[in-house]
């Protein structure tokens, strides 16, 4: 339900990772174990848990054997590819594959064009370039990849560019994205991404252009309660969405998982997020976003913060 309005400089261990690729910090803090749960929301992983990820800019999960997943962000504009590197090692040595996100714009939002024109733009070529140049550096990586482009095409909240477009036109644009991608990156792995609304079936790009299906699920109780007069639950939150796109038969992945409440809130969603569930045959896997909402939610709710902890746990 979001993208980061600019990455412009985050730690990596010693050194300085900059430009539009972050990979966490190294460094965990060891007393921010025996903090209480509440001011720690990492979801509890068990033995019986499916795989987790994270997008951690906050380096919250660094010294956290349990994820799997390194999730990162690139625009395809305005990006520093030479970081890849370092998140790639990042991720291996902690053994990660990397869920990498690929934004089709600028994080600049002067820099941005109009929907027509970003379309027309990818359908006639004049971004390939852009393309390739990721996929090219991602084929070099040691980390097993997989490629998630203009995601949540679903969501008409105004803030993605590529949400504008009509749904045949997008599938257009993504098979595009993603036969240019292939051409560099063959072994990688392609996830469509919807939000997970009604309508969503129409921006399916078609069994030969996916190999997984990614989903946002986002728990935020000030919304539950003027929504619904109560909390939801992981739950109950996941199955529309998951309902939607089990037609598909793919895996599915929880790409951006986020929740924000009281204590008791909090703890249930902590509890159920990786748990297997009856529901969720075909669930693989949950990827945590460990960040504030860029954009302010509706009805004046402002912006969540998904963040594990503030201050950050490492110190």
């Amino acid at each position: 339900m979001k993208t980061l309005s600019k990455l412009t400089t985050a730690l990596l261990a010693a050194g300085a990772l900059c430009g539009g690729v972050y990979a966490a910090s190294n460094g965990l803090d060891a007393k921010a174990e025996t903090r209480p749960l509440f001011n720690d929301k990492r979801p509890i992983i068990t033995p019986q848990s499916l795989p987790g990820g994270a997008y951690d800019p906050n380096g919250d999960f660094s010294n956290d054997p349990s994820p799997k997943i390194e999730h990162l962000f690139l625009p395809w504009e305005d990006v520093d590819l030479s970081t890849l590197s370092t998140a790639d090692d990042y991720a291996r040595k902690r053994g990660r594959s990397l869920l990498i996100t690929v934004e089709p714009w600028s994080w600049a939002r002067d820099w941005r064009v109009t929907p027509t024109d970003l379309l027309n733009g990818i359908l006639a070529g004049h971004y390939d370039s852009n393309m390739t140049a990721i996929c090219s550096a991602a084929a070099k990586l040691n980390a097993p990849v997989t490629i998630r482009w203009a995601q949540e095409m679903d969501e008409k909240n105004g803030q993605f560019t590529w949400a504008y477009w009509k749904a045949d036109d997008y599938v257009k644009a993504y098979r595009h994205a993603v036969t240019v991608c292939r051409k560099s990156l063959p072994s990688a792995k392609y996830m469509w991404s919807p939000m997970g609304k009604d309508g969503l079936e129409a921006y399916y790009p078609g069994d030969s252009f996916v190999d997984v299906v990614g989903l946002s699920v986002f728990g935020y109780q000030p919304f539950d309660l003027r929504k619904l007069g109560r909390d939801s639950t992981f739950v109950e939150a996941t199955k529309p969405g998951y309902d939607r796109v089990k037609r598909f038969k793919k895996p599915i992945v929880i790409a951006e998982l986020g929740y924000q409440g009281n204590e008791a809130y909090v703890h249930a969603w902590a509890e159920e997020a990786n748990k297997p569930h009856s529901e969720f045959p075909d669930l693989k896997a949950v990827v945590y976003f460990n960040d504030r909402e860029v954009y302010p939610w509706p009805d004046g709710l402002g912006r969540p913060d998904w963040r594990v902890a503030t201050p950050p746990l490492l110190n």
